[in-house]
């Protein structure tokens, strides 16, 4: 295939990616996630998981991309914005930034189902699979390979201009395109967000221990909280933006233009003791369509009883 067809191809992706609201778009060869390997492997033998045994699952198709889609070329990878404009209210239990308005997953889904139609009407018969946390992806390896930003050392993709604050998903495709490059570390001596980690749940530069994170025991947690994590949480109720918010990257960042992630208005108002007193009705109503009804309205009062 000669280089300005897969010019041509990779530049008509971006540009409708970028119509349909994707904030980035970066493209990598689908191949052996080499480097990742060794580190997956350590985390996983170091039970940094917690109870999340799905992270086990799959070890192969966690580092390669043909194992999932065969016949794969390249990996497609995008970043959705979900920076707020107003956040909850200080005297309120807060939930992390990502669920405030409806579930990403669904959101997302619709925007690379969009694209996916794209890529056939302009392209042709192209096979492949759209993922949104919803497989054995390393999405912020890929991210970072297609040059979209680097990996911070609180494990999250960063970038110079727009900070950590979105969703990444991808599109693996049985199609040969323009690979673009990684991008330098630009993390430097700065260690703001291990510093400030509540639960010192980065335990080195670039290495998250899962089981120690508030998300984990908010979220992924089933059974009690730890009694001796007790007043280690701050006000955080469903998952944590911490070591997001110290980041000086995360001065960039700008608020989403995405109308089904702003949040319902009640979420913003509502303060401490509007939480301790919610009723199953108002956690229906307020997370309808959010990825807080992941944790159940148990989940949440459990979370709420934890912090009081």
């Amino acid at each position: 295939m000669s280089i300005d067809i897969k010019h041509k191809w990779t530049n008509s992706i971006k540009t409708e990616a970028k119509r349909l609201g994707f904030l980035s778009c970066g493209v990598s060869k689908a191949d052996f996630l080499e480097e990742e390997a060794p580190r997956l492997e350590k985390w996983l033998n170091n039970n940094m998981n917690g109870e999340m045994s799905y992270m086990a699952n799959h070890f192969d198709k966690r580092l390669d991309p043909r194992k999932l889609v065969e016949g794969s070329k390249s990996v497609i990878s995008l970043l959705l914005n979900y920076y707020p404009e107003e956040s909850q209210t200080i005297d309120s239990y807060k939930i992390s930034k990502y669920a405030y308005g409806h579930d990403y997953h669904h959101v997302i889904k619709t925007k690379l189902r969009h694209l996916q139609e794209f890529i056939a009407e302009e392209i042709g018969d192209v096979n492949g699979r759209a993922f949104v946390d919803s497989a054995p992806v390393l999405d912020k390896a890929w991210a970072a390979k297609s040059g979209l930003g680097w990996i911070g050392k609180h494990s999250n993709l960063l970038t110079q201009q727009v900070g950590s604050f979105y969703f990444i998903a991808e599109l693996i495709v049985d199609l040969e395109l323009e690979y673009d490059h990684a991008v330098t570390d630009h993390c430097g001596t700065c260690t703001a967000c291990i510093d400030a980690c509540p639960t010192q749940a980065i335990v080195e530069p670039y290495v998250v221990d899962g089981s120690k994170c508030i998300s984990y025991f908010t979220i992924e947690l089933k059974s009690e909280l730890p009694n001796e994590m007790k007043g280690s949480f701050g006000d955080w109720m469903f998952g944590c933006d911490v070591c997001q918010d110290v980041c000086p990257w995360n001065r960039f960042s700008k608020p989403h233009n995405e109308p089904l992630f702003n949040p319902n208005p009640e979420l913003l108002s509502m303060t401490k003791k509007d939480w301790e007193e919610i009723t199953e009705d108002v956690f229906r109503k307020v997370f309808q369509k959010s990825a807080v009804k992941r944790t159940k309205y148990g989940g949440l009062t459990r979370n709420i009883d934890f912090l009081k």
